[in-house]
This record gives structure tokens, sequence and C-alpha cells, in this order.
């Protein structure tokens, strides 16, 4: 067992990022078993939920004559308008069946604001509105974050960023992360997290 000071926590293995989901990531589901194992071996387990109103603003059916994967202009910054994925209580927005959800001792849902997206697992998109998972963590005495899941280059990037622009020691395992890679996202998601001081272990 790892020091009691470190969390581990897994982005959002949900079955629309899985391989035959709306929102599908490229091998998606053979996180599943590298995630397992992660949290077997820490004291403080947290799972994200990307958890979306149907009427969700950044889906692209919810703005006429929009694609799938176009950008707009958001009050906060630039959107991608993405097909519609993990809508609240659906089949999509569950875990994968074979995640070891029993093993989490938190599960955090965020994008649940129809007006905004939230790719961090700390703050919505506009980087200010948290999500109370920094004050959870704090309470727990964590100073060091392991961070896998899904997608490398959106939702584990903002959320390995935030976390350490918050001041958290972040350490992403790259075995058990897939990425989209959308226009060399991917790499521009790799140095990103570099700039911060966040450690890639492949």
């Amino acid at each position: 067992m790892t020091a009691e000071d470190t969390a581990f926590i897994a982005i959002d293995v949900q079955n629309d990022f899985c391989p035959g989901g709306a929102l599908a990531v490229a091998d998606g589901d053979s996180v599943v078993p590298v995630i397992n194992d992660l949290m077997a071996a820490y004291p403080v387990k947290v799972l994200t939920q990307d958890w979306h109103p149907a009427d969700h603003f950044s889906f692209a059916a919810n703005t006429e004559g929009a694609a799938p994967f176009s950008l707009v202009e958001a009050p906060y910054g630039p959107q991608v308008l993405w097909p519609t994925h993990c809508v609240q209580g659906s089949n999509g927005a569950a875990f994968h069946k074979d995640l070891d959800t029993d093993a989490a001792d938190l599960i955090l849902r965020k994008g649940y604001r129809s007006a905004i997206d939230s790719y961090s697992a700390f703050f919505e998109n506009d980087h200010v509105t948290p999500t109370g998972l920094e004050g959870y963590l704090r309470s727990r005495g964590v100073t060091k974050l392991v961070m896998a899941g899904l997608a490398t280059d959106f939702c584990v990037r903002f959320s390995a960023v935030d976390a350490a622009k918050l001041g958290f020691e972040v350490t992403v395992i790259g075995a058990g992360c897939r990425a989209i890679d959308m226009d060399g996202s991917l790499a521009q998601a790799r140095q990103d997290m570099l700039d911060h001081g966040v450690v890639i272990a492949d």
C-alpha cells in the first residue's frame, strides 16, 4: 500500500468512451484492467463520471446546423461540439461493466450544468467553478495524485494540469490512458502536462 497522502483518480471510464460508445476512444476498454490494478494499490480512490443533461450546450445536436467535432466560441473560450454522449442515467454514461467501482471512496460527477462543459475533475471549463474535488482530497490529507483514464488529451489532461496548478504532485500513468488525438491534440496535451510539472509514467 502506498503512502496515505496519495490518491488515485480514474477519469471517465464510461461506456460512451469505450469501443461501441457514442464518443469511443480507440482501445479505450483496455485501460480497465490497468485501472483496477492501480486502484487496489492506493488508499484514496476516486472515480469521475461525465454526467450530461440531454440539453447540454456541448452537444452538436443541440446547435442547429453544427457538425460534431466543430469548434464554437463559448463565453469561457473555444468549445468542441461533441456527439451526444454520457447522458444522465443512460447506459452510455454508466461505468464500463468490468471497472471495479466498488473499490472507489468517491464518485464525482461532472458536466451536469447545461451551459458549460467540464473536462477537468477540478473545475468547469470556465476554470473558475470548482467541482469540490480539491476540498475532498485536502480533507483526506492528500498531496499526491496518480491519474489514468479517458481520454488522455481532454479530461485526463485538464484534470492533471488543474491538479498541478492547485499544488498537488501529479503522475499520469500512460498505460492506463487512451486518447482521441484530434488534430494533434495528444502531443499538445503531453506537452501541456509536462510544462506544468506533471510526471507522465509510460
